[in-house]
């Protein structure tokens, strides 16, 4: 099962790379939670979206606002129906042209063969910092 899942995972980060969004979307349960930690206040993608619409809504403003120079998952581990990612992302904030960079960790928790839940983790002060004028 942990092989499978890790497949599965590395297929939503190729679908990503490709900006194949629908492929993305298609991989989420229809009442997925998606969390990237921190205040929404602080940068429009950080908080929590509930559902597929929502999630939409979170890879519409990271394509209006993130323009990656690099996004790299590096490792991947398993623990029960849980897919732990660990990488590294840079680029720029595309309404002020600063720079971010910062390791993370991402964390997919799979349920009957989609993912049920995500959950972000990473320096949210590189991308407040970056999205200030």
């Amino acid at each position: 099962m942990g092989k499978s899942n890790v497949d599965f995972v590395q297929g939503i980060y190729a679908a990503f790379g490709k900006e194949d969004v629908a492929a993305v979307m298609n991989s989420l349960a229809p009442d997925v939670e998606w969390l990237v930690n921190g205040r929404r206040s602080d940068y429009p993608t950080l908080g929590v979206w509930k559902g597929r619409a929502e999630v939409q809504k979170f890879f519409t403003l990271v394509g209006e606002h993130e323009n990656f120079s690099e996004f790299t998952p590096k490792d991947f581990h398993v623990a029960g129906d849980v897919v732990f990612v660990l990488g590294h992302y840079a680029g720029t904030i595309a309404t002020t042209g600063r720079a971010f960079e910062s390791d993370w960790l991402h964390m997919f928790t799979i349920k009957d063969g989609k993912v049920a839940q995500f959950r972000e983790f990473t320096d949210t002060a590189q991308f407040a910092d970056a999205y200030r004028r």
